[in-house]
């Protein structure tokens, strides 16, 4: 099979966030981004429409050349990655998401075995965070908090407003009201490590904070070693190419938010 780029798929921007750090620790592999900005958000969709919008990313990255995708999105992976891995994947071709790799590594943070998951609404009701860390471990106790205001929040870039601390302080306060004995967090959305600053000032100090990029970048690389049959599969110029499915130039303009530099991008028609 011809080498290709990895491919990297999220409903929107929040994404980028998760590929920042896959870039910044492989850096000699070619990648697509490919934001489905047009149909955003996700998070508020019914598990048949994120099926079925994944899906349609997900070809058209394989048909751009991609070998591998990853799904850089929480509720992508949620609610479509089973179903596309079980049913629609053609012969040489993976789909990935950041649910496994997130929780295969929950044990390394908590002390405890209390676990607080922030998410959108759409990955709390598929219950995905909770059954993947009892499938690992059955002995953590997960206790799950919908924060749908934060997704506008950073879409709007109002991070560090006075909206943006009493909302966090709220839902930060409804967590801890389930259980005071969570020591760990994880942010299973990928747009809220733009709110962490504000996060870190309303849990206490001795509570860890898991954004999901670093965990999933090196679970990639862990991947890729592991098998080299897909490793051999991705081309290595170190090019990287942005598609949304919105307008180009406002996609361009609020990537630096969440990728911290500025991009090209180009519109494309799934």
């Amino acid at each position: 099979m011809t080498q290709g780029p990895i491919g990297i798929f999220d409903s929107g921007y929040g994404g980028l966030t998760v590929f920042k750090e896959i870039q910044k620790k492989l850096p000699q592999y070619d990648y697509i981004y490919l934001g489905d900005n047009a149909r955003v958000p996700y998070g508020t969709r019914s598990f048949e429409t994120v099926y079925e919008y994944t899906k349609e990313c997900v070809y058209k990255l394989f048909d751009l050349g991609c070998n591998l995708v990853i799904l850089a999105c929480n509720t992508a992976s949620a609610k479509a990655l089973r179903t596309i891995q079980q049913n629609d994947l053609p012969e040489g071709k993976k789909v990935l998401g950041v649910i496994r790799p997130t929780t295969e590594s929950i044990n390394d943070y908590t002390k405890n075995n209390n676990v607080g998951i922030l998410a959108t609404q759409g990955t709390v009701l598929s219950e995905s965070y909770k059954i993947e860390i009892n499938k690992f471990f059955p002995n953590i106790n997960v206790f799950q908090h919908a924060c749908p205001l934060w997704v506008p929040l950073v879409e709007n870039n109002e991070i560090t407003s006075t909206a943006a601390h009493d909302i966090v302080e709220k839902d930060i306060q409804r967590l801890f009201a389930q259980s005071t004995a969570i020591d760990t967090i994880v942010l299973a959305c990928t747009h809220y490590p733009l709110l962490l600053p504000v996060i870190k000032e309303y849990v206490p100090s001795h509570v860890t904070v898991l954004s999901q990029g670093q965990l999933v970048a090196n679970k990639l690389e862990d991947y890729l070693i592991r098998h080299p049959e897909v490793e051999s599969k991705c081309s290595t110029n170190a090019s990287l190419t942005f598609y949304t499915t919105d307008d180009a130039k406002s996609f361009e303009e609020n990537t630096s938010i969440f990728y911290g530099q500025l991009v090209k991008a180009s519109h494309i028609e799934v």
